[in-house]
């Protein structure tokens, strides 16, 4: 399938992860893309997968810390000049902190409200004026299954999640008649380097967490699993799909 030939992408957190297995989907699909992380090194492995695919022809590596204004009006603003415009941006980038939530300090919280929904907020707002000309413009924002069901140790990042999604519903209806589309998904029980070491604290009750398992399949999924659902989402197969979550989670969460 080339679904995304011709289209010009924006994909945050794109060095590592599911961030990482969207571009490369994307790619796959024709689409023209723009990879974006704090990480130079992971653009890099990023960049090296595209090679090996014979498709690196179609991929920009940009440099930004989405939790900085400066950084992504100036870096994120130059990758969408660069592609000429954006039809469809991907806000995959976000880390998770975790921690009892009485010995959580306010730098922590901070940290990670600012990545996962400051962040998400930059750069959507940096990039809805190149997808409202398109007339068609798709944005796909990362949730979590923490924002509607309870993940011990996580309260910051859930809170964020729930924020993402909260944010979608309300662009998806303030600029439906421009024609954007704004949906999030949902990931839980993928394997990630965030999820394979979450960083628990010490005295955790696993009773609280042994739930958060798959009730399908042979384990956590592969973050090639949620691309795969991002890629139908931001194509026109998703074109009546709009202002709502989509759950990836194996039946975790059934």
């Amino acid at each position: 399938m080339k679904r995304f030939e011709g289209r010009r992408v924006l994909v945050t957190g794109a060095g590592s992860g599911i961030g990482q297995a969207v571009v490369a989907r994307l790619l796959e699909e024709g689409g023209i893309v723009a990879g974006a992380d704090v990480s130079e090194r992971g653009l890099a492995v990023t960049h090296e997968h595209a090679e090996q695919a014979g498709v690196s022809d179609r991929l920009r590596s940009v440099v930004a810390d989405v939790a900085d204004e400066a950084s992504v009006r100036e870096n994120v603003g130059d990758a969408i000049a660069g592609l000429g415009g954006l039809d469809v941006l991907v806000n995959a980038a976000g880390i998770l902190r975790s921690s009892h939530t009485h010995e959580t300090d306010l730098g922590s919280w901070n940290e990670v409200i600012g990545t996962n929904l400051t962040g998400t907020f930059l750069v959507t707002r940096q990039a809805l004026p190149a997808l409202l000309e398109t007339g068609k413009g798709v944005v796909v924002n990362f949730s979590s299954t923490s924002a509607q069901f309870a993940h011990p140790y996580m309260a910051a990042y859930a809170a964020s999640k729930g924020g993402i999604q909260s944010f979608t519903h309300a662009i998806a209806l303030e600029y439906a008649k421009q024609g954007l589309r704004a949906v999030a998904v949902a990931p839980g029980s993928i394997a990630s380097g965030m999820t394979s070491n979450p960083g628990f604290p010490e005295g955790v009750d696993t009773s609280l967490i042994g739930k958060l398992y798959p009730w399908i399949g042979e384990g956590f999924a592969s973050p090639e699993t949620v691309a795969g659902v991002v890629a139908m989402l931001a194509s026109d197969d998703g074109a009546f799909v709009t202002g709502t979550e989509i759950r990836i989670d194996g039946g975790t969460h059934m």
